[in-house]
């Protein structure tokens, strides 16, 4: 039984250990993918490159939060956010209602103005390599989070899956006016883009007013125990 026990435990740890390194690997990510997508995005006057770098940008913040969880979990066991991840969710929150605020505000005005990017080349190529780079992320953070059976790990995984869902908004609205050259696809990518962020930020205060990561960014809780709440999310992220 002792062998087993400890066996049990070697195991877990290097999962956790996989978990930091998967959370790591998303805040650089998102830091390289940021700095990228705002400098293409002013270069081609892109506004939703732009905004979709921008967000990297905030995602950067809820990732620190998320690794910071990770290697909490991993030396006391408990699930639940403490101070410094609830102060991480707020800020992450606050950051993503007002870049809502500013994309909305820019996109209306270029739409008024028949504002046209003079390219959304960079922007095809980035949403490209980021919907790849978040599908195999998420299905990593499943993985781990299932054999885990780890609420607060699914629940980053699906915050993945809602960046993989801004990449493939800013994907549609980069190749349609690379098809069409309508000026004004690339403004409501970029209005599309804030409404996400907006459910993003909203659902930042949330778990961090509920003292839970289980709330994931689906929008939706499942209050029926850890196994249940871990099985509930690892089906619709698998979807």
């Amino acid at each position: 039984m002792a062998t087993l026990l400890m066996g049990s435990a070697q195991k877990n740890n290097k999962l956790y250990a996989w978990a930091s390194t998967l959370a790591v690997i998303t805040i650089f990510y998102n830091i390289a993918e940021g700095f990228v997508s705002v400098f293409f995005g002013i270069e081609d006057e892109s506004m939703s490159l732009f905004g979709f770098g921008l967000d990297s940008f905030v995602e950067v913040v809820s990732g620190v939060g998320i690794w910071h969880m990770i290697r909490r979990i991993r030396r006391h066991g408990a699930e639940d956010p403490d101070r410094f991840e609830k102060t991480a969710l707020r800020i992450t929150g606050s950051a993503f209602y007002v870049l809502t605020a500013g994309l909305a505000i820019t996109a209306i005005i270029d739409l008024y103005g028949g504002h046209r990017p003079e390219s959304t080349f960079w922007g095809i190529v980035i949403s490209v390599i980021s919907i790849l780079s978040m599908w195999l992320l998420i299905r990593a953070k499943v993985s781990v989070g299932t054999k885990l059976n780890s609420p607060a790990i699914l629940a980053d995984a699906a915050c993945t899956r809602a960046c993989l869902q801004l990449s493939v908004v800013l994907l549609v609205a980069s190749v349609g006016y690379r098809l069409t050259g309508i000026g004004g696809l690339d403004s409501v990518g970029a209005l599309i883009i804030g409404g996400l962020c907006y459910r993003e930020g909203k659902e930042s205060f949330e778990k961090a007013k509920s003292g839970s990561f289980a709330c994931t960014c689906g929008g939706s809780c499942v209050a029926e125990g850890r196994e249940q709440e871990a099985k509930g999310v690892t089906n619709r992220l698998l979807k």
